[in-house]
């Protein structure tokens, strides 16, 4: 594993940066798509949010999640980058904290679809089908960095990672859990389970529950092997902001009872439609 794909003299295109255009490109395509097909209106103009508003979205919420995950990890480690305050812009060098993302990208989101007169939850239940992807195509810029590592494990498929990298540092000569694969896997599996949901008819609100929810267990799960985990106290921070998020969106699917349809159950036509889909 090797941070930098590629380089030519002063350009340099590393992994993490890759997977980002990567990410980007694709759940661009996919927000799109799902724009047209479920009929979100931009309130501005009266028609079916456009791939223009959609580019307008992500310049939004793009430095919004970069600028909160930094904090968020920034703020876990402050007794480092107080002492190291110009190691702050290296984001890099890993230290992106998905949890301070999402609050950040949240608040971009909801910002631009106040501006724009969109329907919040409508647009978040698109928006973190391409979250949940992105996430598992940036595990792999994680695995070339040696960041999102695991603790030093004997099973044949620990990762000996570089001396030089994130992991290589804390745990030298060590093999690690491949952390960052055991959440791609499970990012991939909720991915394709909300990809399925969203024909069915749901009530806006849903799919973004589902997202918080089922992304918080991952977490939880993964966290237990995780070798870079930020904490509180003795407990680790991902695992109370999972908590929280977990009983905030099952309160707030019960309560509004989003896991009623809306419409009704998908045609065999939808479900012919759906498979042919990317």
């Amino acid at each position: 594993m090797h941070p930098i794909l590629v380089q030519l003299g002063p350009i340099t295109i590393r992994y993490y940066g890759l997977m980002y255009v990567i990410a980007i490109t694709l759940g661009l395509f996919i927000l799109s798509r799902e724009a047209k097909r479920k009929k979100i209106i931009c309130g501005l103009t009266g028609k079916i949010v456009s791939t223009d508003d959609l580019l307008d979205l992500l310049l939004w919420m793009i430095p919004a999640a970069i600028i909160g995950a930094r904090i968020y990890y920034v703020a876990f480690q402050w007794t480092y980058y107080g002492a190291h305050p110009l190691d702050i812009v290296k984001i890099w060098q890993g230290g992106l904290a998905i949890h301070g993302g999402v609050i950040g990208g949240t608040l971009a989101v909801f910002l631009f679809t106040r501006r724009k007169k969109i329907r919040f939850w409508a647009l978040a239940d698109s928006i973190s089908l391409i979250l949940i992807l992105g996430q598992a195509i940036g595990r792999i810029g994680n695995l070339m960095n040696g960041d999102a590592f695991g603790v030093p494990t004997t099973l044949p498929w620990g990762i000996h990672f570089p001396a030089n990298s994130p992991a290589g540092m804390a745990y030298p000569g060590q093999a690690t859990h491949p952390s960052m694969i055991y959440e791609m896997i499970l990012n991939l599996l909720i991915f394709a389970f909300l990809w399925r949901l969203r024909k069915r008819g749901y009530k806006d609100g849903f799919l973004t529950s589902l997202y918080f929810i089922l992304y918080s267990i991952d977490r939880s799960i993964v966290s237990f092997t995780r070798g870079d985990s930020l904490w509180l106290g003795s407990i680790r921070a991902a695992h109370v902001i999972s908590a929280v998020l977990i009983a905030g969106f099952l309160t707030f699917v019960l309560s509004k009872r989003l896991y009623k349809r809306a419409t009704p159950e998908t045609s065999p036509q939808d479900r012919n439609d759906e498979q042919e889909d990317l």
